[in-house]
């Protein structure tokens, strides 16, 4: 598992959004310069977050973006999981239900769903609020 720019820059862009206090649209442009990712970029993963829910817009000269709720209801795992698609590290634990024609013989197979599940756990575990909070920092190293 490797986590893309998009799922990356994702988690900046939310966190960027939380660390502003959430009561103002903040545009994009403003987001563009903090985080120094390009404005289409940036358009593309903002229409992704703003698809799920994550992010409300606001359209006029005060209009922009901001979170959709507080920071501690974002999960990195949630985030992620919308940017990336999938974060199984391998292919057959990419789909709900395990279609690969060698799961009844596989002997990694318990291994790759304990990996699955630990990090699923762990980046569930995580949220926004987590990151940003001061007596947090260091923690998750």
């Amino acid at each position: 598992m490797q986590i893309s720019t998009k799922g990356r820059y994702a988690l900046r862009i939310i966190i960027d959004l939380a660390l502003q206090g959430g009561d103002e649209f903040i545009s994009l442009k403003t987001i563009s310069d903090r985080q120094e990712i390009s404005m289409k970029y940036l358009e593309t993963i903002i229409s992704t977050l703003q698809k799920a829910g994550y992010v409300i817009s606001l359209r006029g000269k005060s209009g922009g973006y901001k979170l959709s709720r507080a920071a501690n209801e974002y999960t990195i795992g949630s985030i992620l999981k919308i940017t990336e698609g999938s974060l199984a590290p391998v292919a057959c634990l990419e789909q709900k239900t395990n279609n690969c024609i060698r799961s009844a013989q596989c002997i990694t197979l318990p291994m790759w769903q304990k990996l699955d599940r630990i990090v699923d756990d762990y980046l569930e575990g995580i949220t926004i609020e987590d990151l940003i909070s001061k007596e947090n920092h260091g923690k998750f190293l």
